[in-house]
């Protein structure tokens, strides 16, 4: 056969095989794959051209093979260093080629194809092989330089291959030796030719070769014995235990963790099957894919298992083997169970939370329709007072001994818990409790915790309500129970108080005057009534503005059928500073022609706590451009030992602003006489209710005489409040009372009243 049509036909396997390659490289989505495309392609020319040359017998034809070939050369030079700096990054310590290293390939390339002006690089020459012309090629100067660049940059690879060799992990060396070696073939192959001159280039089927290796160990390469190796380690330290079987369910592998879970040794393997039968029950592990979570044990000391099986097949038909995994789930199911637990139990009492709590409520509630249920409300009275004396931690130990009499106390169904801080929650079903409710009181008549060392006995108190509405929220069910306790005083003798009728209509006459108060101070349904203060003459200087509620249905009401409502819910706030307006609107009026009239306003406590008094005060005083003295300020005792130094500082700051400060209901406390010697005030008002059912003792006229003496020699005005009678007020103008109030003079009254009463008429009493 002639030799040229043999290495053409080889040569154009080759070609196709790395056209195939190149395509294949740039559909791969792997990062090196475009590095590989391109040196396949850069392989196309060096072979195209030499497979020209030998096939050709025209010169002409024959030189442009030469061209060919000699750039295609630069080219896979290019496409070379850069698929080496790829393939081998981060293997070594500075194995990657210079960036001036891809200059020398391009303008080798550049210089080549100049040669048809200056022959500086080649020629070709005729010669006859197996009787017929053969043009081969005869280098000049150009070609040396060629050769020079071409072999730096192949040199350049190896060492780089090498490093990488050298370098990479034992079990990565063959992807890079490979190509390494077949590089060195290729290298030392074409030196074959250079020298020995042989017609036909024979090292070019090196290329395509080495061409095919790159394609085949970048992109399709698996090093199997690096993951046999890997998949063994990951196998052999699983937390999981896993057992291998094949094709006649006979174990054939099983890892350590599995072979710790069935007490065996590697050397015990046909007895790992009827070791797990005897753990968790199963007769077959080989059949088929399948997952089953298996319980062992009760209680705390139950243990969690979950048991994959999964079959391998070799075809649809065939079964190869299968592999069981069994994962402990133990302590994962037991963190789960303590989260759980943590959170939907208190974590000093052991109960149930408050939400959890009503969340099992409700559950209750829908899943039994037809049983009635009492909700409870448990409160310890004062027990503050018990962490103050005792210490918190004397504290903890009573809740926890609450906790536990609130559990041996109950049954199964019964649900309880902690609401918070020293209030619990209990719901049962209504006809337990009564079969319970006289034990329980007796229990609480003497409920006594210890410490070991200390005793102290809890006044313990429930509110009770009978679930009589079962949709509504089972926060709202508590707080009824709750809201019944307010029918309970700080006694030992009765500790369970009832939700009834009278109860929800006060909640209900509460929430709707509530609801009222803005309509009722904007339309002045809610105004001052004045009551009048006299002097000793029997003249009207002054009066006390009252609040009072003139309601368009109800009529007239008493203050003490909102006034305590809107002291709970700090609404008396706002109640307050509309009648400090109406006061200074009235006193505005009175400007010209009373001037020397004074109203009295009262600060209540919850006023201290949430608004600035002094700045309120005398921003109204300046509105309506009134003296400051004609507005006196009553404070009550209660306000004075709410916040001592607050209030202290409130009413010098008023006292320096030009006001008339009044202490109400003096006597009517306990630390009257302590404050007394404190407080900045300019008159005190005595409570008549402080000396009711002894007029006539000679010790309430003692007492009398010498609070008013004491307030004389403190420089404090002496207005008595309450009088009643003309003997009363008879008895304190003679120990020298200077100012009075009550209804023995006239009862609080609207504006007009007032001033028909105090400017119209002359009052002779």
């Amino acid at each position: 056969m002639n030799i040229r049509i043999g290495f053409s036909v080889i040569y154009a396997v080759l070609i196709a095989g790395l056209v195939f390659c190149s395509v294949k490289s740039f559909l791969s989505h792997k990062s090196i794959a475009q590095a590989v495309g391109l040196l396949e392609l850069a392989l196309i020319p060096t072979l195209t051209g030499n497979l020209i040359i030998i096939a050709s017998q025209v010169e002409e034809i024959s030189l442009v093979g030469c061209y060919v070939y000699f750039v295609g050369v630069d080219l896979v030079m290019l496409a070379l260093l850069r698929f080496t700096t790829e393939y081998c990054s981060g293997i070594g310590r500075g194995q990657q080629a210079p960036i001036i290293m891809y200059f020398f390939p391009a303008a080798d390339a550049i210089q080549l194809l100049f040669n048809p002006f200056f022959g500086h690089a080649f020629s070709i020459e005729k010669i006859i092989v197996q009787g017929l012309p053969y043009y081969r090629l005869v280098p000049h100067f150009g070609q040396v330089v060629h050769r020079i660049v071409d072999y730096t940059i192949l040199l350049s690879v190896v060492l780089i291959f090498t490093v990488a060799t050298l370098r990479a992990a034992k079990i990565y060396r063959e992807r890079y030796s490979v190509i390494l070696l077949s590089i060195i073939i290729v290298a030392v192959w074409e030196t074959f030719y250079i020298f020995s001159r042989t017609p036909v280039d024979r090292s070019m089927i090196g290329f395509g070769v080495c061409g095919l290796l790159v394609f085949y160990f970048s992109l399709y390469y698996r090093p199997l014995r690096l993951l046999d190796r890997m998949l063994s380690d990951i196998a052999t330290n699983m937390t999981e235990a896993l057992f291998v079987y094949d094709s006649m369910g006979r174990c054939i592998w099983a890892n350590e963790t599995g072979l710790k879970l069935v007490r065996l040794n590697d050397t015990q393997l046909e007895n790992v099957s009827s070791a797990l039968i005897n753990k968790f029950g199963r007769q077959k592990f080989t059949s088929a894919d399948w997952t089953e979570d298996i319980v062992l044990g009760s209680g705390d000391s139950a243990s969690y298992y979950t048991l994959e099986n999964h079959a391998v097949n070799e075809d649809k038909k065939h079964l190869a083997g299968s592999y069981l995994v069994v994962r402990d789930n133990t302590e994962e199911k037991r963190r789960i169970k303590r989260e759980i637990y943590n959170s939907t139990h208190d974590s000093l009492t052991q109960l149930f939370t408050k939400q959890y709590l009503f969340e099992c409520i409700r559950k209750i509630l829908n899943k039994n329709k037809d049983t009635a249920y009492t909700a409870i409300f448990i409160d310890v009275k004062n027990f503050k007072i018990v962490n103050d004396i005792f210490s918190t931690a004397f504290g903890d130990i009573a809740l926890q001994q609450i906790a536990d009499w609130i559990r041996k106390n109950m049954n199964g169904k019964c649900v309880y818990g902690r609401l918070v801080g020293d209030t619990f929650g209990v719901f049962m079903p209504s006809e337990l409790f009564e079969t319970k409710k006289e034990e329980i009181e007796k229990d609480l008549l003497n409920f006594v915790v210890s410490d070991g060392n200390v005793e102290h006995r809890l006044l313990i108190q429930m509110g009770v309500y009978e679930v009589s509405d079962r949709d509504i929220n089972v926060s709202v069910m508590f707080d009824r129970a709750h809201f019944a306790l307010s029918t309970l005083t700080d006694n030992y003798k009765k500790h369970i108080a009832y939700y009834d009728q009278n109860l929800r209509d006060k909640v209900f006459w509460d929430q709707q005057i509530t609801a009222e108060l803005n309509e009722a101070l904007e339309t002045m349904q809610i105004r001052p009534y004045l009551q009048p203060i006299m002097d000793r003459t029997g003249k009207v200087v002054g009066a006390e503005a009252l609040a009072r509620w003139i309601h368009p249905e109800r009529g007239f009401m008493s203050p003490g059928t909102f006034i305590p409502v809107f002291e709970k819910n700090s609404l008396i706030i706002e109640v307050d500073r509309h009648i400090w307006r109406c006061a200074c609107e009235i006193l505005s009026d009175w400007k010209e022609t009373h001037g020397d009239t004074f109203i009295s306003i009262n600060i209540s406590p919850k006023d201290l706590y949430f608004i600035d008094i002094v700045s309120e005060i005398t921003g109204l005083v300046k509105e309506y451009s009134i003296d400051p003295k004609n507005l006196r300020i009553e404070i009550t005792e209660t306000v004075m030992i709410t916040d001592v130094q607050g209030g202290f500082k409130m009413l010098a700051e008023l006292r320096k602003a030009g006001f008339i400060v009044e202490m109400d209901d003096f006597g009517s406390g306990y630390s009257s006489l302590n404050l007394l010697k404190d407080m900045p005030v300019d008159v005190l008002k005595i409570d008549m209710k402080f000396l009711s059912d002894s007029d006539n003792s000679p010790k309430a006229q003692t007492i009398i005489r010498n609070i008013i003496k004491l307030s004389d020699e403190l420089d404090i005005v002496s207005l008595t409040e309450g009088v009643e009678t003309k003997q009363q007020y008879s008895q304190l103008s003679d120990v020298g009372c200077k100012l009075f109030q009550g209804y023995y003079f006239a009862k609080p009254m609207p504006k007009e009243e007032f001033e028909e009463f105090a400017f119209a008429a002359v009052n002779t009493k």
